[in-house]
């Protein structure tokens, strides 16, 4: 693939063969290699929130023999360039997802699913450090650690892998 000329790096090429808007978004200087981009495709099939053993999983599964190392070297990779962000959701591995808009996390601890917070409740936390302590944040990292709803109710069965939890509100 040639890289781009022209005024200012790109930070986003065209769309993938197939038409979609999978494309790999590595800084400039980065090569995009195959195996960045088979890591890029299964977190982007898993729908993020995977560990780099599930990751390899998916990869040997379809092509046998592909090391361990060589998709941990492809998340360092794709992490330090901005297309993934390594997140700690509680305990355990590192998991992985599509870089977007810094969200916080809530893990169950009964299922391990996932439920984004909303924005707003950070946003107010931050403006309480600065307007009532004098503490300007740079970085909010949040994770609540609890037990869902369908895990209280004794409904859901631990997951075989992570799953978004539905944002509900109850009244």
């Amino acid at each position: 693939m040639a890289r781009p000329r022209g005024p200012g790096p790109r930070l986003r090429p065209p769309a993938g063969p197939r038409g979609t808007d999978d494309a790999l978004p590595l800084r400039p200087g980065l090569r995009r290699t195959r195996q960045r981009r088979q890591v890029w495709e299964v977190v982007r099939r898993l729908g993020g929130h995977c560990t780099a053993d599930e990751i390899s999983a998916v990869l040997r599964a379809e092509q046998p023999g592909v090391a361990r190392s060589t998709v941990y070297r492809a998340l360092d990779a794709l992490s330090a360039s901005g297309a993934l962000r390594a997140v700690r959701l509680g305990d355990g591995p590192v998991h992985y997802e599509v870089a977007q808009a810094d969200h916080p996390h809530a893990i169950c601890q009964v299922c391990q699913g996932v439920l984004h917070i909303e924005h707003e409740l950070v946003a107010d936390l931050e403006r309480h450090l600065e307007e009532l302590h004098r503490f300007r944040p740079l970085r909010t990292e949040v994770v609540v650690v609890g037990i869902c709803d369908d895990c209280a109710r004794g409904a859901s069965r631990r997951a075989r892998r992570r799953r978004m939890l539905e944002h509900v509100h109850y009244g």
